[in-house]
């Protein structure tokens, strides 16, 4: 079998947050000066697996639980506290849908921007930009600053830029949610056919049904770790029968 596109080794990271005690009214009386405590915790520890090309993954689990911290970590974005995530192809994340836009840039200098960032040249671009604004419906705001655009419109921009780049793995993260129905149908056909291309995926949605369609494999992540890692259906399961 082929070396896997990604590897997660033992992978955890740490964040934290700093929590002030409440001050009672002895405190009060007293001018006692509060004290602020470190609070440290693990989004999640001794993660591991593979992915190899081709495969597409659902991502499952309650809000809180590291599903976006996990695609970060494989788009190069947070980098591990323990453990290590490895990388062999390139990544094409749509995370966050403001993620590599400048928001006093217009429509076009942005699309330059951001796909620039991903590698295109400036003739590729220039070949591609009439699609990637058709496909975005915003060929009246294409001189409008990024800005002002709804949140709506930002996603069809960043999906149209994201979905035109040439790398073999796509992170998608909840985005497509903001988006409306008939604009949600055209991405939903561009990921198949993105996948139809053997690309490799990974699927963060609170569509149970999306992640279905898309995925045959889920990782279901709660309390920290990797509860499970097999067929999709099964991780829905374990999860539904957790949280019923």
């Amino acid at each position: 079998m082929a070396a896997p596109v990604i590897s997660v080794d033992g992978v955890g990271i740490q964040f934290q947050r700093d929590r002030q005690r409440k001050r009672t009214l002895k405190d009060m009386l007293g001018r006692k000066e509060l004290r602020q405590a470190p609070d440290e915790f693990w989004a999640f520890r001794d993660v591991s697996f593979d992915v190899h090309a081709g495969e597409s993954i659902g991502v499952v689990g309650r809000n809180g639980q590291g599903k976006s911290t996990l695609l970060k970590m494989v788009a190069e974005v947070l980098i591990p506290d323990e453990g290590s995530v490895t990388v062999r192809q390139g990544v094409a994340p749509l995370i966050e849908i403001t993620g590599g836009f400048v928001d006093d840039l217009s429509v076009h200098d942005n699309v330059y921007l951001a796909a620039g960032l991903h590698g295109k040249s400036k003739d590729e671009i220039d070949d591609e930009f009439a699609e990637i604004i058709e496909f975005a419906e915003i060929k009246d705001f294409v001189h409008t600053p990024y800005k002002h655009l709804s949140s709506g419109m930002k996603v069809r921009v960043a999906f149209s830029v994201v979905s035109r780049l040439d790398e073999p793995i796509l992170l998608v993260d909840e985005v497509l949610a903001v988006g409306d129905r008939g604009f949600r149908r055209k991405c939903y056909a561009r990921i198949e056919e993105m996948l139809a291309e053997g690309r490799t995926m990974f699927f963060v949605s609170h569509s149970d049904g999306d992640l279905k369609r898309f995925c045959n494999r889920g990782l279901y992540l709660d309390k920290g770790r990797m509860q499970y890692d097999g067929p999709i259906d099964e991780a829905f399961e374990r999860y539904t029968t957790d949280y019923a």
